[in-house]
């Protein structure tokens, strides 16, 4: 293979599929390997165009090159930074894998330089009073429709699942027990699966909804919409979410699914903080970089070093 890719011109098909093979063979998903081979197009494209319509080989691209591409995507298409450090790691991911095949004598992409992104703020979670506010108003919800909200919120809030992983879940995934019980997540990202605990809160409320759900089956969807029995969709789970946060007058921060999430994860290292590898697991994070984003400093916090600084 070597000896063909070689005289191959910069990101010709028989390259790309050679590359993107490698990078399937690593584990990356189907979606990450488009996206990798979809910024190398991209990159094709503007290298042919400098050089007047003309392939460029491989071998005589520089670093020069590749830093002039990292200017015209901040300054001519004026991109986010983490839009243009995402094409910037699919060029590193190329040339480191071209150095190792033999196909090009160095790895030009080593100098350029990730474009520096503002650091995130830590998410904003609810505090113990206004999730006991959402938790009444879901017992509180008409239509015979309160068992299933308050089941659903307790969830949402005690597992720090996705919305799409709720709506995936099936009666099977859910072991309940006096003492003990786990919700399987059968599919999330990253292709993996993983077992999340149930609290006693969790677990109490699922119960007393699937009892009055009446005959189950085991493939049975785990929540489903009042009319016609179908799964509860992710749309609206959202909807159900937000209309709940607003009776309950939650007006602190725009209060939405993803909010429980954050909440899971706030409430989970008050106690234990640290323990980030534990909380990657439950959340299901690829990288524990992810999942350091709840250690880092809120608006709150920020607002509060601001105004002792002033004192």
């Amino acid at each position: 293979m070597r000896s063909i890719l070689r005289e191959q011109s910069i990101l010709k098909d028989e390259l790309l599929d050679a590359f993107g093979q490698s990078l399937g063979e690593r584990g990356l998903s189907l979606a990450t390997v488009r996206g990798y081979l979809h910024d190398l197009g991209r990159l094709r494209g503007w290298l042919e165009g400098e050089a007047g319509g003309k392939p460029r080989d491989l071998r005589r691209i520089t670093a020069v090159d590749l830093v002039n591409y990292r200017q015209h995507l901040l300054g001519t298409e004026r991109l986010q930074a983490a839009t243009i450090n995402r094409k910037l790691q699919a060029i590193k991911t190329l040339f480191g894998w071209a150095l190792d095949k033999g196909l090009v004598k160095e790895n030009v992409a080593r100098v350029v330089r990730f474009v520096r992104v503002a650091e995130r703020l830590c998410p904003q979670g609810l505090t113990e009073s206004e999730v006991q506010s959402l938790l009444r108003v879901a017992g509180q919800t008409r239509h015979g429709l309160a068992k299933r909200n308050y089941a659903l919120i307790e969830l949402l809030l005690e597992t720090g699942l996705r919305v799409g992983e709720v709506t995936d879940l099936r009666v099977a995934d859910v072991d309940l027990h006096d003492r003990s019980g786990v919700v399987r997540v059968r599919e999330c990202k990253g292709r993996k699966q993983r077992h999340v605990p149930l609290s006693s809160t969790a677990r109490r409320a699922l119960k007393l909804y699937l009892k009055d759900r009446g005959s189950l089956r085991q493939e049975d969807h785990l929540f489903l919409s009042k009319r016609g029995g179908q799964a509860l969709s992710l749309r609206t789970i959202q909807a159900t979410v937000s209309d709940l946060a607003r009776r309950a007058k939650l007006t602190r921060f725009a209060v939405s699914a993803n909010s429980l999430r954050h909440s899971f994860a706030l409430r989970f290292l008050s106690p234990h903080p640290g323990k980030l590898v534990e909380l990657a697991a439950l959340l299901g994070h690829e990288s524990i970089d992810t999942t350091a984003v709840y250690i880092r400093p809120s608006m709150e916090k920020l607002d509060v070093d601001v105004e002792e600084g002033g004192e």
